[in-house]
């Protein structure tokens, strides 16, 4: 397809992606802003239950993000008994993925005794931990079946269900979180159960949807049952294992800081889960853009038109760079406005308003790195993305946020201000590898396709 034609493509992908990840995400935003109407501790003891699920969680959603590619190449090729071997394969994969994550939250009670917190902060933290671990079986379950659909280029039941887990969100965290309709008041601790029940309903959910619609008839998942091919199973966890590992990095780098920065007192961690709440609402944008790249780049390669697939990452990034600069004015003139939908604190307040300035700044590169990313895994480049990755962030981004946040090495220790410094230079970096392999492969891409054409 066309440049122009591929932009049309990736707005209509882009708009239910983003809506489900916002949805998704506001779950989040729903926490932090009723466990902050317990107390500053509560938010905060939220905030670092955060920065250790997270990461866990997140890693198997990396690995599983292999089986969007592969689906949408296979759907370009119109091999449908391919898609439904890889869709089950892909279940397979996500219950055996839930048992090395399941082992490190439950243990992970133990890295929380050996913070400098507050003995409140740590209870609430691990119990928070030890509830989640229920949602995470569903949580996978359901990325997997995500994956699968969206391979196929249907983007909007994913939006439905994400709105129906944030609609069901608020009502239980009101109840568990404040102890209404007889159960306890349980704080941040009850935002874990919440979560835990707004899983299993959005994983029933899609499930049904994939058994009953017939939209999918031609790719219908349970044709024929598959049994689990270890083969195939390594080597979609070998695909994807690149890209958890380097969604790993990015997310490290934020829960890090939560760490680094908890000895500093619960009103700093707290103005950092707001900056880091909203920046993640904002990020949601250019994922979605991110992910229908992704999708278009996969099905473009499979249909074997490497000029299509170029044109949608150029369309991606067209979309992308206006977005941001859209986005990055709005939070630097309502900053202010934004910081009061979760905190009325005057210190929390200063705090934050700092910190959401510098995610304005940075909204800029994390675009343009998070949709090379995409593109290249539409290209299957999978150990690219870990290579780079791991360079910016931890090479780069967290060591130059230590300097600056930590020691006088430069200047006075800024803090947490100095950690969201070096976060900016880490994703700046990030954009600049990332967008230099791409162009690399696609010109090789175009090159060989034209010598063998």
């Amino acid at each position: 397809m066309t440049y122009s034609q591929e932009i049309t493509k990736i707005f209509k992908l882009s708009v239910p992606l983003f809506i489900a990840q916002f949805a998704q995400t506001a779950m989040g935003f729903v926490d932090t802003i009723m466990a902050g109407g317990v107390s500053a501790n509560d938010m905060a003891a939220v905030s670092i239950a955060t920065s250790l699920w997270l990461p866990s969680i997140l890693f198997g959603v990396g690995v599983l993000m292999a089986l969007l590619p592969l689906i949408a190449q296979a759907h370009g090729a119109n091999n449908s008994q391919e898609i439904i071997k890889i869709g089950q394969q892909g279940l397979y994969l996500s219950l055996l993925l839930a048992i090395p994550i399941l082992f490190v939250l439950y243990n992970a009670g133990y890295a929380v005794q050996l913070l400098k917190i507050d003995p409140s902060l740590q209870d609430i933290t691990t119990g928070y931990l030890h509830i989640i671990l229920f949602a995470v079986p569903p949580f996978l379950l359901f990325q997997a079946l995500r994956n699968y659909v969206e391979g196929l280029s249907y983007t909007k039941p994913a939006m439905v269900i994400s709105f129906i887990g944030l609609l069901a969100n608020i009502p239980l965290n009101w109840v568990f979180v404040y102890g209404k309709l007889g159960f306890p008041a349980m704080g941040g601790v009850g935002c874990g159960l919440a979560t835990v029940i707004v899983y299993w309903i959005m994983f029933f959910s899609l499930f049904l949807y994939v058994l009953y619609t017939r939209k999918l008839k031609h790719y219908f998942l349970f044709t024929a049952l598959f049994k689990p091919d270890f083969k195939q199973l390594w080597a979609i966890f070998k695909l994807g294992l690149p890209v958890a590992i380097a969604i790993f990095f990015e997310v490290t780098i934020f829960a890090c800081v939560a760490i680094l920065i908890s000895p500093l007192g619960a009103l700093i961690v707290a103005a950092h889960q707001i900056a880091i709440n909203f920046s993640s609402m904002i990020y949601m944008l250019p994922l979605s853009i991110s992910h229908a790249v992704s999708i278009r780049v996969g099905f473009n390669l499979g249909r074997s038109s490497n000029q299509g697939a170029k044109n949608a990452c150029n369309a991606g990034f067209s979309i992308g760079v206006l977005l941001t600069i859209l986005t990055a004015s709005l939070t630097i003139i309502f900053r202010e406005s934004i910081i009061l939908l979760y905190t009325d604190n005057s210190e929390v307040m200063t705090l934050a308003t700092t910190l959401v300035l510098f995610s304005a700044l940075y909204q800029g590169v994390d675009a343009i790195q998070v949709i090379a990313g995409g593109a290249l895994r539409g290209y299957k480049q999978m150990n690219a993305i870990f290579k780079r990755t791991f360079i910016a962030y931890w090479l780069v981004g967290l060591p130059v946020g230590y300097i600056l946040g930590m020691t006088n090495l430069i200047t006075a220790p800024l803090g947490a201000s100095g950690f969201w410094i070096g976060i900016t230079i880490g994703l700046a970096t990030s954009a600049i590898l990332l967008g230099q392999h791409l162009f690399k492969v696609q010109r090789k891409s175009l090159l060989t396709h034209a010598v063998n054409g």
